[in-house]
C-alpha cells in the first residue's frame, strides 16, 4: 500500500514523536506548572499530550511546529483542569488571560530589576528546592529537564527502578505538601537557592564523571545532561557569575573525556593521557564560559569559577610537565578558604607535590587521616600511596594502595589501585 503524500509510516511518527517529546518536555511542563502550579500534575498534563500526538499524529501527519502542538495541547488541558475545580475561580480569571501562547504572565510580585520571568528557570529552581534530599533533588531534576525516564535514571545511578520511582514520587508529594511556590527566587533568597541548583547539575555531572560504582569508569549520558541543563541556565541567567564558571567547569572537565580511558575501559591517569585526544572546542568553550564569569563578577571568585580557573591550567599545558602547579596549588588554597573541605586540602596536596616535592604534600595528607569524611574515601590512601612511593617507602606504598582498592566501588578504579599495588610489590 502506497505511503499518502505528507505522510510518515507509525513506526518513524512513534519515535518522532517520543523524540521531540523528550527534547520539549523540559519546557511543556514548565508552561504547564505555571498554569496548575504542581510539577506532579504538570507531568501528567505533558504525558497526557504525548498519548495524543501518539494517537493523532500518525493519522494527520506531523505537524509543522511539534513542540508548540503538544505544548499547546498540554496548556488546554491544563486550564480544563483549572475551569473544572471551583476553588479556582479567581484564578482562571488569570488562566484565561493564558489562552494565547504567546500572552504575557502575570505574576503578582513586588517589582525588582533582578526578577526573571521564565518559566524553564522556574521548573529549575522548584526541582532543586532545598525542601527536598539531594538524591531526590537529582532524579526530579534528571526526570523534569533532562528528560530521563525512571529506568535510564536508575540505571545511571546503578539503583533499582522502584527506589528511583520513590524518590521521584516523594519529591513531588513534598513540594506539594509543603506549598513550594513555583517562582524564581529574587533578592537575597536567588544566591541561596541558586547553590541548591548548581550543586544538583554538578552532583548529576561529577557521577557521569567518575562513577562511584559499577564496571565502567563514565556514563557519558550523565555528564551530557548535566553540561546541557548548565549551559541552558547560562542563557536564562546570563548575570549570575557561578553559573558561568560551573558552565566553564563542566565544559573543560569533559573536553578530557575521550582521552580519560583506554581501549577497554580502563582508567587513564591525567599524566598519561594524549593531549591530542582533547576537545578542543570544548575547551574553546570552556574559556568563553569562563571570560563570562569573570567579566560579571563583582567580587572575589565564587567556587566554581576556582575549579574552573584550576581546570584552565590543565587545559594550557601541551604536556603534563608544562602544568603551572604552584598556580594551581594557589588557586586550591583560595578555593579551600573559600569552601573548606578536607576533598580541595587533598587535591592542593597533589598539587603542592607537583610544586615543592611528595615531603611537604605528605604533611598535608597525614593531617587528613583522622578527617571523618575520608574515611572511607579511597583517594586518600591513594594519593598517600603515590607520595611514599616517590619517597622510595615501597612497602608503606603498597599498603596504602591496597587499602585504597578494598575502599573503591567502582570497578575500573580498583583494578588500577590493584596494579599499582602489584607493581609495587614486584619492584
Amino acid at each position: 500500500m502506497e505511503q499518502q503524500p505528507g505522510r510518515t509510516p507509525a513506526g518513524g511518527v512513534d519515535t518522532a514523536v517520543e523524540t521531540i517529546f523528550r527534547i520539549e518536555s523540559p519546557r511543556i511542563i514548565a508552561g504547564v506548572a505555571r498554569i496548575v502550579r504542581d510539577v506532579g500534575i504538570a507531568e501528567e498534563l505533558a504525558q497526557d499530550a504525548l498519548v495524543a500526538a501518539l494517537e493523532q499524529w500518525p493519522r494527520d501527519g506531523v505537524p509543522d511546529n511539534p513542540g508548540a502542538w503538544l505544548t499547546a495541547t498540554a496548556k488546554h488541558r491544563a486550564i480544563d483542569l483549572v475551569r473544572r475545580r471551583e476553588r479556582y475561580a479567581r484564578k482562571l480569571a488569570e488562566v484565561g488571560r493564558d489562552l494565547s501562547l504567546s500572552a504575557p504572565h502575570h505574576v503578582d510580585e513586588p517589582a525588582d530589576p533582578d526578577d526573571i520571568d521564565d518559566d524553564l528557570l522556574r521548573l529549575v529552581f522548584t526541582a532543586c528546592h532545598p525542601v527536598l534530599s539531594a538524591e531526590a533533588r537529582i532524579a526530579l531534576t534528571l526526570r523534569l529537564l533532562g528528560g530521563l525516564t525512571t529506568s535510564e535514571t536508575a540505571r545511571a545511578f546503578l539503583v533499582p527502578e522502584a527506589t528511583i520511582a520513590q524518590r521521584i514520587v516523594r519529591a513531588k508529594r513534598t513540594l506539594a505538601t509543603k506549598g513550594v511556590a513555583f517562582e524564581v527566587p529574587y533578592g537575597p533568597d536567588r544566591e541561596a537557592r541558586l547553590g541548591s541548583v548548581l550543586e544538583v547539575i554538578y552532583l548529576i555531572f561529577n557521577e557521569g564523571y567518575a562513577a562511584t560504582a559499577g564496571d565502567d569508569l563514565l556514563r557519558p549520558a550523565l555528564c551530557e545532561d548535566a553540561l546541557r541543563l548548565a549551559r541552558v541556565l547560562a542563557e536564562l541567567m546570563p548575570k549570575e557569575p557561578e553559573v558561568h564558571g560551573l558552565t566553564a567547569l563542566l565544559e573543560l572537565q569533559e573536553s578530557r573525556a575521550a582521552a580519560r580511558t583506554g581501549p577497554d575501559g580502563e582508567p587513564v591517569l591525567l599524566k598519561d593521557q594524549n593531549r591530542r585526544r582533547w576537545n578542543r572546542m570544548l575547551i574553546r568553550r570552556g574559556f568563553t564560559a569562563l571570560g563570562r564569569a569573570n567579566a560579571v563578577a563583582t567580587g572575589s571568585p565564587g567556587p566554581y569559577a576556582l575549579q574552573a580557573a584550576i581546570a584552565a591550567c590543565h587545559a594550557q599545558a601541551h604536556t603534563y610537565e608544562d602544568t603551572d602547579w604552584r598556580r594551581i596549588a594557589t588557586l586550591y588554597g583560595l578555593l579551600a578558604a573559600r569552601t573548606p573541605s578536607p576533598v580541595v586540602e587533598l587535591n592542593r596536596a597533589v598539587a603542592v607535590s607537583m610544586a615543592d616535592g611528595p615531603g611537604p604534600a605528605l604533611e598535608i595528607v597525614d593531617a587528613l587521616a583522622g578527617e571523618p569524611a575520608l574515611r572511607d574515601y579511597h583517594l586518600l590512601p591513594s594519593v598517600r600511596g603515590d607520595l611514599l612511593a616517590r619517597l622510595g617507602r615501597t612497602a608503606q606504598a603498597r599498603a596504602e594502595f591496597e587499602r585504597a582498592a578494598a575502599l573503591a566501588r567502582n570497578e575500573r578504579e580498583r583494578e588500577l589501585l590493584t596494579a599499582r599495588a602489584r607493581e609495587l610489590r614486584t619492584s
